[in-house]
């Protein structure tokens, strides 16, 4: 068939040494005719090593009760107590000697309590002192199927299999059987009466689960069930039900449920009910066993269902190993990058009006445009985080997944806007229109969070140099109300802590034009920011003003700091602090200058001669 010939790569299938039935080179098909090999070796003529060595150490053996029914054969059973005169040896003490023997318990350990008289069903210490005699549940047991010949041969080779891989073998039977009873009435899925072949699947570690399903159901839906189980190979088969068995399953439970997705009408109902790991694995198993009925399902499901984004990583991995453009994963791609699908991207980028897929420029500058421009301030508040963060995390990726970055132009063009804004409304407010007056704050608020963001891109060296030249606006600062005005000392602050810091470096001459233009009007308002602002760093402030100051000439620095030196004795706490950097400029200034210069080393060198 055409499924046959494609490329994909199919679940691993055991082979019989016995009774192979060969259908290409590539893979074998176990096939065993019903009947054939069915016996399970019987465990009445063997015993336990365990339980031999724990009955060369019991005492001499003690009168027996009548035995139990035929029901209860297939476990050990305890011995009950008799009634009789104590024996020499405890009851207790016998088991404890059974056990230690059998290297069930540490030699250090107390001995075991005595035996409950009124229980009747084995306990998890009499089973694995007892292992030999004890089978555990299989599908056969769990839904009243035979179990395959291969399963009894593998206990036959294994007779101390350890408890957990018992737990685990048995935790699968519990969850298969929650599988098969979740299936609607009439549901022919592991119906033993009408199916026709008995399908054993396997996992890497050992955990199987025997289902009875139906030869027409499996080749209808699945190209790879249709070139294995082909007409051919069943008029070849000579009894019913044919034994098939799929080894080396990644998920033991994720196959079975994808072989009951084929008997259900409503795929996407049924996976509704599922989360995104679980749909995965189903459509990793689809696609392997060609099921385009399920893959196609699934991918309607993560197209549509919301997930977390650490699953993001998850879906694009998967559908990239798969390969699956033709079946409608691209769609469910568009949701996770842009450049996983760049045809998708082109094709959005088209219907918006842009003539490229790396659009990611223009939609962070319009969501930078909207945040400058909104009307709620706490809004306003905690999008100015969103976006920061936005920006920070594709200025490290470089092409994240919105793709591009925003340039320095485009900064810039929105703090020009800003600054605009901002002379409208000074004059305004100088002119005597105190309509707006509240705009002068929101737009002073905008210029410092653009003065962050640029210097966080160290690129903030023309918005100092701008800066700087606002002589018009200082001189028309005192004009407009303290309570307005103080945010924009707020933006002189961060420029002095970023000179101080090393964050912004600028020529002397424009260091000097801003100490010059705004060093005054921050004067006045320093008290109001004191005030006015919460979680304002007074510290961080003044030593960047210091700082600042301290990078000027030493004749420059004299002149600023003795003019703070009398604002600060007439002021007090409405002034900033600069005070260790008034001792910084003294020291450089006289006390330095006065003493004597230290002669630097001079370099002695010494022959040594050697007689000889």
């Amino acid at each position: 068939m055409a499924g046959s010939s494609r490329s994909r790569p199919f679940p691993k299938l055991s082979s019989s040494p016995s009774h192979l039935v060969p259908l290409d080179i590539s893979s074998s098909w176990c096939c065993t005719p019903h009947g054939l090999g069915g016996h399970a070796p019987s465990s009445s003529t063997s015993s336990s090593p365990a339980r031999a060595g724990a009955d060369a150490m019991d005492p001499p053996p003690q009168q027996q009760p009548p035995a139990s029914s035929s029901s209860s054969a297939a476990y050990a059973t305890p011995p009950q107590p008799s009634y009789a005169p104590p024996p020499s040896y405890p009851a207790s003490y016998t088991k404890f000697n059974s056990a230690l023997n059998a290297g069930l318990l540490n030699p250090m350990s107390p001995p075991p309590l005595p035996l409950d008289k009124t229980r009747s069903s084995p306990t998890l210490f009499d089973m694995m002192a007892n292992e030999q005699d004890y089978h555990p549940r299989t599908a056969a047991s769990v839904h009243s199927i035979p179990a395959p010949p291969h399963q009894h041969q593998h206990h036959q080779h294994h007779p101390l299999q350890p408890a957990r891989s018992m737990d685990r073998q048995m935790l699968l039977q519990d969850r298969i059987a929650d599988l098969i009873g979740s299936c609607s009435p009439g549901n022919q899925f592991n119906d033993a009466d009408s199916s026709d072949v008995r399908l054993t699947l396997t996992s890497k570690d050992g955990l199987s689960v025997t289902l009875c399903v139906h030869r027409h159901i499996l080749v209808a839906h699945s190209r790879f069930f249709a070139a294995k189980l082909s007409d051919r190979w069943s008029k070849q088969q000579r009894t019913l039900p044919h034994i098939v068995e799929i080894s080396d399953c990644d998920d033991v439970e994720v196959y079975a449920e994808t072989l009951r997705l084929m008997y259900c009408k409503d795929l996407r109902r049924r996976l509704m009910r599922e989360d995104v790991n679980k749909v995965l694995g189903i459509l990793k198993v689809s696609a392997a066993i060609v099921f385009d009925a399920g893959v196609l399902s699934c991918l309607e499901y993560l197209e549509a269902a919301p997930w977390a984004e650490d699953d993001d990583e998850k879906v694009a991995a998967l559908l990239t190993q798969l390969h699956l453009e033709n079946s409608g994963a691209g769609e469910v791609l568009k949701r996770v990058s842009l450049e996983l699908a760049p045809t998708a991207a082109v094709e959005e980028a088209e219907l918006v009006g842009s003539g490229n897929a790396g659009g990611g420029e223009e939609v962070l500058l319009r969501l930078l445009q909207v945040v400058l421009e909104g009307k709620d301030e706490k809004a306003r508040r905690e999008m100015k985080g969103l976006v920061s963060k936005m920006l920070r995390e594709n200025s490290a990726s470089r092409g994240g997944a919105i793709g591009g970055d925003l340039r320095k132009e485009s900064l810039y063009s929105a703090c020009d806007g800003c600054f605009n804004l901002l002379r409208e409304q000074f004059v305004k407010v100088a002119e005597g229109d105190k309509s707006e007056v509240a705009q002068i704050a929101r737009q002073a608020d905008n210029l410092h969070w653009m003065l962050d963001i640029l210097v966080e891109r160290q690129i903030a060296e023309e918005f100092l140099r701008t800066w700087a030249m606002q002589t018009e606006l200082a001189e028309m600062h005192g004009k407009v109300p303290a309570i307005h005005r103080y945010e924009v000392s707020r933006v002189t602050a961060r420029l002095f802590v970023g000179v101080g810091k090393g964050q912004i470096l600028v020529s002397k001459e424009a260091r000097c034009q801003l100490l010059s233009t705004w060093l005054e009007p921050f004067y006045e308002d320093f008290g109001w920011m004191r005030r006015a602002c919460k979680g304002l760093d007074r510290h961080l402030i003044e030593d960047g003003l210091a700082n600042t100051i301290l990078t000027l000439p030493l004749p420059m620095q004299q002149e600023i700091l003795l003019a703070w030196f009398n604002r600060f004795l007439n002021s007090g706490e409405d002034c900033p602090n600069i005070q260790r950097g008034f001792e910084v400029w003294w020291r450089r200034a006289f006390w330095k200058r006065n003493s004597e210069p230290e002669q630097p080393p001079r370099l002695r060198i010494t022959a040594i001669c050697e007689n000889s």
